[in-house]
């Protein structure tokens, strides 16, 4: 007997992606989503979520897409990463699917190269492929980049204002 990965199958645009449902908390309807000041323009805020509050990231802008309205078709996948829970605002959520492994195949080289290493494999689905992310790369990929800025933002700082305090001395 062949085994079956089992895949939450969700869309964005035209594209149908997939996340391993153990990674999945739950999907649910779009709520008020509060804005976070300073926050990267994929970051759409956050959300109380029964008592916890939940970051929501929205993919369409994640992936570079033009944004759309929030409609009742949209929905919020809340997973978990880095032990907390964050949220993903995808066109449409649809059933689990079921993929032999056999059908499951790694993201082309040209895929990891680009700079789309969130992509962890390709799925064959009814004469469909279904794009398999990695959620941790999704939710962290731009926060390393953040990151660095922030790090070089402070050196300069550093710099401007040792550059003060030398000057000060004289």
């Amino acid at each position: 007997m062949s085994r079956e990965t089992h895949i939450v199958g969700f869309r964005v645009g035209r594209e149908t992606y997939g996340v391993p449902i153990t990674s999945l908390h739950e999907i649910v309807r779009v709520p008020e989503i509060t804005s976070v000041p300073d926050a990267p323009d994929y970051l759409e805020g956050v959300i109380n979520l029964r008592g916890k509050i939940v970051s929501v990231v929205d993919l369409r802008k994640r992936f570079g897409q033009p944004a759309t309205a929030i409609d009742r078709r949209s929905r919020i996948l809340v997973v978990e990463h880095r032990g907390r829970l964050a949220g993903m605002i995808v066109d449409s959520a649809s059933e689990v699917l079921k993929i032999p492994e056999s059908d499951l195949e790694p993201a082309p080289a040209m895929m990891q190269e680009g700079g789309l290493d969130c992509v962890i494999g390709l799925g064959k689905y009814q004469g469909r492929l279904i794009i398999l992310l990695d959620i941790a790369k999704v939710l962290a990929a731009r926060e390393v980049r953040d990151d660095a800025a922030k790090a070089a933002a402070a050196g300069s700082a550093k710099a401007v204002t040792a550059g003060k305090g030398a000057s000060a001395g004289k």
